[in-house]
């Protein structure tokens, strides 16, 4: 499904149809994860539906923090809902520490003894077929995911793909694992795999820290970015005298712009509001959900005519 030409509403619309996907199928693979776990008695599987259980209650917070940030702007949020996708992300985090936790506590468990014997070796093909079937849809559904987050720019969705993706890997894993105790019979191999499991969360879940800490303490963009913001604003180099004070920061799907543009003194209210109306729409065409602030100043220099100046031009040599 191609998301080109969708307008705003209807990208909001597409972002929570796929965060709801995300709740059904964590849910159905929780549950299967929970039965055959139990069934064969495996630390691992167990593992995996702890994590899973994480997924799905991230993928529930992602869902309602897609619906909350595609709000519009109202009296108490002028500059509209985007953070509600960040802090979800940063509560993410947090579940994805604890669900690690939780799989390293049940693992050392079992490596000192404690329900070591419990695992059935009977059982272990429903095992590996669950971990087969687990690993197929969470690629499908973060891949989904992935596509619609690059597009609608949804650090909530995103971070719920990684979820996903790392769930992939850590199924792999445990399959791998259950396959090996087959094949040798050692079943603390399960364990192991388990710990594996949680460092890998671990991970994911510093790397989601990370990025949801930048939106909530206003970071700007990245310098590729903010980049192409500078090249949009040269493209009409030959109307303006010049423009400074850059200022971004992205508000979880929304993206923030204001700068100062120089035009020749004289020069009459109504070109110069053209000028910034033209400015704000090539932006967005980069940058959809930008909100966007230009701050017009007249030139100081004392020239009869105002030549055209860019900053990132005369930096290349151009």
């Amino acid at each position: 499904m191609s998301l080109d030409g969708l307008t705003r509403e209807d990208l909001d619309a597409v972002k929570q149809r796929t965060a709801g996907l995300s709740v059904v199928s964590n849910t159905a693979l929780v549950l299967m994860k929970l039965v055959v776990g139990f069934a064969i008695g495996s630390v691992s599987i167990i593992s995996e539906a702890i994590h899973s259980g994480m997924d799905l209650v991230a993928a529930v917070i992602a869902f309602f923090a897609v619906r909350r940030s595609s709000l519009p702007p109202d009296d108490c949020h002028a500059f509209g809902h985007g953070k509600y996708e960040a802090f979800s992300g940063l509560i993410e985090a947090l579940l994805i520490l604890i669900a690690a936790a939780l799989i390293i506590r049940e693992a050392v468990g079992t490596l000192l003894g404690e329900g070591a014997e419990t695992l059935s070796p009977d059982l272990l093909v429903a095992g590996i077929a669950v971990m087969g079937i687990s690993a197929v849809v969470n690629w499908l559904v973060s891949s989904r995911l992935m596509a619609v987050a690059k597009k609608t720019e949804s650090i909530a969705l995103e971070s719920d793909a990684w979820h996903l993706r790392t769930d992939v890997y850590t199924s792999l894993g445990v399959l791998a694992g259950l396959v090996l105790i087959r094949l040798t019979g050692i079943v603390a191999l399960d364990a192991l795999v388990a710990i594996g499991v949680a460092l890998v969360i671990v991970r994911a879940a510093i790397d989601l820290t990370r990025r949801s800490l930048a939106d909530l303490t206003d970071r700007r963009l990245t310098d590729e970015e903010e980049e192409r913001v500078r090249r949009i604003i040269c493209e009409h180099a030959s109307s303006y005298a010049g423009f400074h004070n850059l200022r971004t920061r992205r508000s979880g799907p929304d993206v923030h712009i204001d700068f100062h543009l120089v035009v020749a003194r004289g020069v009459p209210v109504e070109q110069a509001h053209d000028l910034t109306d033209h400015l704000e729409s090539d932006l967005r065409l980069e940058f959809p959900r930008a909100s966007i602030n230009i701050h017009i100043e007249p030139c100081d220099e004392a020239c009869s005519e105002c030549a055209s100046f860019c900053p990132v031009a005369k930096e290349s040599g151009q």
